[in-house]
């Protein structure tokens, strides 16, 4: 049995309720803050439970800090569903990235409590920790913890960017158990789970221009990243070096991102693949960088993204063979730190057609779409536990303050997020 319509009112006042308090908590003059591991994710997390027990939910918190509030289904055999997203926001922020799809869940549930039924079978809502990797550079750290697949090195080896302290110390801290974290081993059986569900913003334009409301994910981009490359070539005097004696970082490494992007053309335009590749830093020292002076140093960094791993693979190869063939021709040296990287991550097909069904019986408009943005629902389905998103228009892009989304938007989400979990077989 799904909730009426006033019971699905209730369970969004909740959320519209929940989106202004944690908003107002979090907003530092200029966005919204929550820190990974600090106090804006766990004002977050406290306001969330404390609504979760109002609706009378099975509390539980993981060795990570996992937040998991549980609705008891009518049988208690099924696997369970779990709905989840995360509550910590990048500095300066927007207030619905991560935060939409926990409220999501929590309308959900409420909306089944206000109706006084039961769903089919558990459904489990949970907040997880530290998706964002702004604050420690290490992503998903709350469900790769939970799911088995966090490295454990990165709990020594990662920083928070405002305190320096490592993640270890900033979990001790705020109460998690760094000792058990430490062997690797899952806090929950993916093979025990019937799915995962979340409701996320789009982080892009698409639904915008296309005057949709939402979008069912198709699948999470893989990516290929380099933090922290360096070129380092001669400084010399701009007026006097010629060309061939000079050994000018800023000269290879524009080079360099020139192979990328024809690269990138030729797999887009011509071959019909899927790729978008970023140089996100591109430095030199502002100690030694000057009008007259040849530049004999270049920091960058490097992010390229795709649907297929092949492609990666790919770019990865590219990337090496022109650094390599760069360096030789204009006597310079490039290093980089380890390439790091998410597979590609596909959506359940199963959860798409529900979800799909689900848009024509409630006639939301929505379009099939791609994820560019990494999400922890690409490690849920990494995992094999089937996988969906629902994205829920928003301008203004992500990860800036005017993230804009709409609640009317937001409560179609809610709907069809409630007649996804009364419809879910198996």
């Amino acid at each position: 049995m799904m909730p009426g319509e006033s019971s699905i009112e209730a369970g969004l006042a909740l959320a519209r309720q929940l989106f202004d308090t944690i908003g107002r908590r979090s907003f530092d003059g200029v966005g919204f803050t929550r820190a990974a591991y600090g106090e804006g994710e766990q004002t977050a997390h406290d306001l969330v439970a404390a609504a979760a027990r109002d609706l009378d939910l099975d509390i539980a918190v993981d060795a990570a800090l996992n937040l998991s509030m549980t609705l008891r289904g009518d049988d208690p055999d099924p696997p369970p569903l779990v709905i989840g997203s995360h509550l910590d926001a990048v500095p300066q922020g927007g207030n619905f990235d991560g935060l939409a799809g926990v409220l999501a869940g929590l309308a959900c549930l409420a909306a089944y409590r206000a109706a006084g039924v039961r769903p089919p079978r558990d459904i489990v809502l949970i907040a997880i920790r530290a998706e964002e990797s702004a604050w420690f550079g290490a992503q998903h750290i709350g469900s790769r913890a939970m799911l088995g697949t966090l490295d454990p090195r990165i709990l020594d080896e990662a920083r928070r960017i405002d305190s320096g302290l490592s993640l270890a110390e900033h979990m001790r801290q705020a109460g998690a158990d760094v000792g058990r974290l430490r062997n690797g081993a899952a806090l929950v059986d993916p093979a025990r789970l019937r799915g995962y569900l979340e409701l996320h913003i789009e982080q892009g334009p698409l639904l915008v221009s296309r005057a949709l409301p939402l979008g069912i994910v198709t699948g999470i981009r893989g990516n290929l990243r380099c933090r922290k490359a360096t070129c380092v070539g001669e400084y010399a005097h701009s007026g006097t070096a010629p060309r061939a004696l000079r050994r000018d970082a800023v000269f290879a490494v524009s080079e360099l991102v020139g192979r990328i992007d024809e690269l990138w053309r030729v797999i887009e335009d011509e071959e019909g693949g899927d790729l978008v590749a970023t140089f996100g830093r591109f430095s030199t020292d502002p100690n030694a960088h000057a009008v007259t002076t040849v530049p004999g140093e270049v920091v960058f960094s490097f992010d390229a993204r795709s649907h297929a791993q092949a492609v990666l693979r790919r770019v990865e190869a590219a990337l090496r063979q022109a650094m390599d063939e760069i360096a030789s021709r204009r006597g310079v040296t490039f290093t980089c730190d380890s390439f790091t990287g998410d597979a590609p991550a596909a959506m359940n097909p199963d959860f798409q057609g529900l979800l799909s069904q689900g848009c024509e019986r409630l006639s939301i408009p929505a379009m099939p779409i791609a994820s560019g943005a990494g999400h922890d629902a690409g490690d849920f389905a990494a995992a094999g536990v089937p996988s969906a998103m629902i994205f829920v228009r928003n301008d203004k892009g992500s990860h800036n303050p005017q993230e804009a989304m709409e609640f009317d938007d937001f409560a179609l989400g809610v709907r069809l997020m409630v007649w996804f979990v009364a419809n879910l077989k198996g």
